[in-house]
C-alpha cells in the first residue's frame, strides 16, 4: 500500500506502525515477518462483479472449510501472531457462520477487518460488528449510481452499498471505501472523491486492477490514465489537508505509485521529499508484499502469496497449519517462497539483475521492487518480468537524481 496522505502531507495515519515502522527488506527479516492474511471464507456472492478475481456467483461451492477447520485456522493464526486478518469472499456476510467466526477471531485476539460489497449491512448488523470489536469494514464502490450498478451487475447495488456506509456510520463502526481503478470507471474518480467528502468517509483504498478471474477480461489503465488518476488523488489529498480534513487515501497493488510520488516531489521541490523517501525506503515502498507482508487463504484452504495469485499454491490448511506453510517448514512451499522473497544472499541490487524489461534498469527499483509481482507473473509467465501496468516514462526510470 502507498499512503498518499502520509507521504504527501506528512500527517500521521492510523497504520503507520505497520507500514513504516520497521525495515523488512533483508532475507532474514522477510522470513521472520508475519503477514496480513486475507481469508476468503466463501466464494458465494449476491452480486456478479465484472472485475471479481474469484469469479464468484450466487451459488454454493463444494469443498469450503467446515466450522472445525475454520476454528483450527483461527487458533493457528492467533498463535502465530499475525498483525491483521481480513475476511473476504465472495461476500463474507453470506457465510452461515460469519458472525460466529467474527466472535471467535476477536475473542482469540486477532485484529479483524472485513471486505464487503456493503449491500447486506443492516443497522442491526452494523451495530453487531461494532460490538464485536471489528477494527475496520471496507466497502467496495466502483462508481456513482448506474456506473456502480453496471460493475456489480445488479440494479440497486449502489443504493444498497450507500445504506451500508450509513448504517456503519450511525453505529460508530469504522468504515472505508475500496475502489478498483479500471478503464470503465477511471473518469469517475472526481465524483467518487466528492462522495467520500459528502459522506464523511475517513479512509479510502484505490486498487490498480489485477487481471484475475473475471477481471482478466478487463484492461488495466494505460500510462496516461494512471498518471491522471494519481495526480487527481494527490490534488484532493492536498485540498483535504489544507482544509483540515485528515482523510486517509491509499493506493494498492501498484508500488510504482511510490516512485511516481517521489519523482513529483523531486520535480516540485516538495518539503516532505526526504521524509517520504525515508518512509518508502523502510519497507521497500510497499513493493513485493505478496508472499512477504501479505498472504491468502482461499475458500478451499489453499494458501497463496496473495488473493490474486491463485495459480501459485503453497499448501493447504486442511492438512498443514498456515504457520508451517508460511515459515517454509512445509517442504513443497519452501522453494516457491524462497523465490518470491528472494531470500539467500540477494539484496535489492543483485535481485534487480534477475529482472527483465524496464525494471532491469530502473532507478526506482529499491523503492518499487519491480511493481506488483502477481500482475507481472500473469503477463510474462515468470516471476522476473516487468509489471505491464507500470506507467513511469523512460526519463523517469533512467534519471540519476535518485539515490535508490
Amino acid at each position: 500500500m502507498i499512503n498518499l496522505t502520509r507521504l504527501w502531507t506528512g500527517a500521521a495515519q492510523p497504520a503507520d506502525d505497520l507500514r513504516y515502522g520497521t525495515a523488512h527488506t533483508s532475507a532474514e527479516s522477510s522470513r521472520a515477518r508475519k503477514p496480513i492474511v486475507v481469508w476468503n471464507i466463501t466464494r458465494t456472492c449476491n452480486l456478479r462483479c465484472v472485475h471479481c478475481y474469484s469469479d464468484s456467483m450466487a451459488q454454493q461451492y463444494p469443498g469450503e472449510l467446515d466450522w472445525g477447520q475454520m476454528q483450527d485456522v483461527v487458533a493457528d493464526l492467533a498463535a502465530y501472531r499475525i498483525p491483521s486478518l481480513l475476511l473476504s469472499g465472495g461476500e463474507p456476510l453470506i457465510h452461515p457462520r460469519f458472525f460466529d467466526l467474527v466472535d471467535h477471531a476477536t475473542a482469540a485476539g486477532l485484529k479483524l477487518t472485513i471486505s464487503t460489497n456493503g449491500t447486506l449491512i443492516t443497522p442491526e448488523r452494523a451495530a453487531w460488528l461494532k460490538e464485536a470489536n471489528v477494527a475496520y469494514v471496507g466497502i467496495s464502490l466502483d462508481g456513482i449510481g448506474a456506473i456502480h450498478d453496471e460493475f456489480r451487475r445488479k440494479k440497486g447495488a449502489f443504493k444498497a452499498a450507500v445504506r451500508g456506509f450509513r448504517n456503519c456510520e450511525r453505529a460508530g463502526q469504522k468504515t472505508g471505501l475500496r475502489m478498483t481503478l479500471t478503464r470503465h470507471n477511471v473518469a469517475n474518480i472526481e465524483r467518487i472523491l466528492d462522495f467520500i467528502e459528502e459522506q464523511n468517509i475517513q479512509r479510502t483504498c484505490f486498487y490498480h486492477l489485477v487481471p484475475a478471474g473475471r477481471g482478466s477480461e478487463l484492461q488495466v489503465l494505460d500510462p496516461d490514465e494512471s498518471r491522471r488518476a494519481i495526480d487527481t488523488l494527490i490534488a484532493r489529498v492536498e485540498h483535504w489537508n489544507a482544509t483540515g480534513q485528515n482523510r486517509e487515501v491509499l493506493t494498492v497493488t501498484q508500488p510504482a505509485d511510490g516512485a511516481y510520488l517521489l519523482h513529483r516531489m523531486e520535480r516540485e521541490d516538495h518539503p516532505n521529499l526526504d521524509q517520504a523517501r525515508r518512509l518508502l525506503d523502510w519497507n521497500g515502498g510497499g513493493a513485493n508484499s505478496s508472499g512477504r507482508a501479505v498472504a491468502n487463504i482461499d475458500t478451499q484452504g489453499d494458501v497463496h502469496p496473495d488473493q490474486f495469485w491463485q495459480d501459485m499454491q503453497l499448501g493447504n490448511v486442511k492438512t498443514t497449519p498456515f504457520s508451517e506453510i508460511w515459515d517454509g517448514r512445509h517442504a513443497p512451499s519452501a522453494p516457491l517462497l524462497e523465490e518470491i522473497r528472494s531470500v539467500g544472499l540477494l539484496d535489492e541490487r543483485s535481485r534487480q539483475t534477475l529482472m527483465r524489461g524496464k525494471c532491469a534498469d530502473c532507478r526506482w527499483f529499491g523503492i518499487c521492487g519491480g511493481g506488483f509481482r502477481t500482475r507481472a507473473a500473469f503477463a510474462n509467465g515468470d516471476l522476473w518480468g516487468s509489471d505491464p501496468a507500470c506507467y513511469l516514462t523512460e526519463e523517469e526510470t533512467g534519471s540519476p537524481l535518485a539515490t535508490c
